[in-house]
């Protein structure tokens, strides 16, 4: 799965010469954390909600409300956003797993989507990772996920792979989780009555840990 597939596209932004009153409103309106700074087309910077509570008077401050509006009209988003330079992005045809792996690296909540020029084509955020983990474990989807717990050895997944294929069951998705010397494969099968799967699974030496049938989750 691309970047491209699953960013936002419809990205609110603003110009270096904003004020930070307009982006605070924009924040606002659009109820985003974070806010691309763009040149024309083109990605400049970044300011984030935490950015800009932290450069906005605090409520103890001996500034009266006409004079805080005056300093947050006057103030310039170039003059306090993250540059370029310093905003981790990724490109539109990277693939979702480098954008989790950056998100997580990074610490960050999200990733303005740039082409090669410097164009802002989107954005990817933790909650797209989520989604997209979301649609490549098929929680959404009813049937069965069984957990198998097997050695690291060759070949062990297109071994269970026939054995469900010969049960006459379709493996819906499939994913597969390291634990070192061992591995714990985990299906969606497209059934509710695994009964033969397992057995056939088990004849074969290959255990199944955890077996839960799931209707399709409403609004997941």
């Amino acid at each position: 799965m691309r970047i491209s597939e699953m960013m936002t596209t419809d990205v609110a932004t603003v110009t270096e010469e904003a004020s930070l009153n307009k982006a605070f409103q924009v924040l606002h309106d659009r109820r985003h954390k974070v806010l691309p700074v763009v040149r024309g087309e083109r990605l400049v910077g970044l300011l984030s909600e935490n950015l800009l509570a932290e450069v906005r008077p605090s409520k103890a401050t001996a500034l009266s409300v006409y004079e805080i509006n005056y300093l947050m009209t006057r103030t310039k988003v170039r003059d306090v956003m993250i540059k370029l330079e310093d905003v981790f992005t990724i490109r539109p045809d990277a693939l979702v797993e480098e954008a989790a792996l950056a998100l997580y690296t990074h610490d960050v909540g999200s990733l303005p989507v740039i082409q090669a020029d410097g164009t802002l084509v989107g954005i990817i955020t933790q909650t797209d990772i989520f989604k997209a983990f979301i649609s490549l474990m098929g929680v959404n989807h009813k049937g069965t996920r069984l957990a198998i717990e097997v050695a690291n050895d060759v070949g062990i997944v297109a071994k269970i792979s026939r054995i469900v294929a010969d049960a006459g069951v379709n493996i819906g998705h499939i994913g597969n989780y390291d634990k070192g010397e061992k591995q714990e494969v985990v299906l969606r099968v497209d059934t509710h009555d695994t009964s033969e799967i397992v057995n056939a699974l088990e004849e074969a030496g290959i255990k199944v840990s955890d077996v839960q049938a799931f209707a399709r989750i409403s609004g997941a």
